[in-house]
């Protein structure tokens, strides 16, 4: 274990400074400044690219970010960057992050759990401050290992483990792959690849709809996710090399999917997206984190593999169509299942007191 601290260079902001300024704007035919329809527009990405050049304070946000305690630890030759908070001897917790988010998601959360549980909050290899794969392999099985070997190496024999995103099919690959160690499983969606593994002819109605719903969803906004799972490296170039492309392929999402009526900085500040891109940008892993959807797509499960751990949903009602409990009950040994009254894809960072108190409850009732 090394203990790590977040110091970027000078070098990289002043370079940083240096794109933004000589940004190349493009034109644009959209029907009017709030129209997103054709992807992000000018005025929203331009309010917060303004903000970017001249008013964020990255030096700011990592002296905060440095009161928090990182550690770099080394597991099968792959560097693993871990935020570590909460209380000596209670339940290890360990908290998964997605995309595009990154261990931000759960910042604010981190205070409210830090007294019920012994919390690990690791980057996700590729993803921010770990290393970089740098070879084809990494999908969620090959991070479950790693992450399970992490926690042995913290002292960790059993633990808890909740996912958001494409940390929830983590999750499940650690609760599938390590069934003696966790002692629950919480998650905030039913991990999506699921919906590929049903014949539906034993689906009932809610699940038949929820499933048309889905394919719809890919067709009309699952573009991002088709693109980064068969051709990731051509994407790489834009979002490595383009502070502004970076931005716009982010700030899509974060509109789409957050509990915002369409309005993304009444949810997030500029500051707190800026945060998250800084994240990708100063670490350069936005083509690594584009590659790990390839990665994914190339896992092989079986369809009726079943998570044995007891298990917990917290469905934001704004998240990506959320899946009906009786879907989730097909893979899950469902033990709550609680519709959360506001929040969306970014649960634990939109509605941190609400995220912290239902995962206490869960492993509350778990004993």
């Amino acid at each position: 274990m090394t203990a790590f601290r977040i110091d970027v260079p000078q070098a990289v902001l002043d370079d940083l400074a240096e794109r933004l300024a000589r940004t190349r704007w493009p034109d644009s035919i959209t029907g009017g400044e709030d129209d997103w329809s054709w992807g992000t527009p000018l005025a929203a990405l331009r309010s917060l690219v303004d903000r970017w050049a001249d008013g964020y304070d990255w030096r700011r946000t990592e002296a905060r970010l440095n009161a928090l305690r990182h550690e770099l630890h080394e597991i099968d030759g792959v560097g693993i960057h871990l935020v570590r908070a909460g209380t000596p001897g209670a339940t290890p917790l360990l908290l998964l992050h997605g995309w595009p988010d990154s261990f931000l998601r759960f910042e604010k959360a981190i205070p409210l759990l830090s007294e019920r549980f012994d919390l690990v909050v690791p980057s996700i290899p590729g993803y921010g401050f770990s290393e970089r794969p740098a070879s084809p392999g990494f999908g969620p099985d090959r991070v479950a290992d790693l992450l399970a070997a992490t926690m042995s190496k913290l002292g960790f024999g059993s633990f808890g483990v909740h996912g958001g995103d494409i940390g929830s099919t983590i999750a499940e690959a650690v609760a599938l792959r390590h069934p003696d160690r966790v002692i629950g499983l919480h998650l905030g969606d039913v991990p999506f690849w699921h919906r590929y593994t049903v014949d539906a002819a034993t689906l009932d109605a809610d699940e038949n709809a929820f499933v048309q719903r889905m394919a719809e969803w890919f067709q009309t906004e699952g573009a991002y996710a088709l693109l980064q799972r068969t051709k990731p490296q051509t994407l790489a170039y834009g979002l490595t090399d383009s502070p502004v492309a970076l931005a716009a392929w982010f700030l899509e999402k974060f509109r789409a999917w957050s509990d915002c009526d369409g309005d993304v900085y009444s949810r997030f500040s500029r500051d707190e997206l800026l945060d998250d891109l800084m994240v990708y940008w100063v670490t350069g892993t936005a083509a690594s984190a584009a590659r790990y959807y390839r990665d994914a797509s190339l896992r092989q499960i079986d369809p009726a593999s079943r998570v044995s751990a007891p298990t917990g949903f917290a469905i934001f009602p704004r998240d990506i169509n959320p899946a009906p409990r009786q879907f989730a009950e097909r893979f899950f040994d469902v033990r709550r299942w609680t519709r959360m009254p506001r929040g969306g894809h970014f649960g634990p960072w939109e509605e941190p007191a609400l995220f912290a108190g239902e995962v206490t409850a869960f492993f509350d009732e778990l004993g």
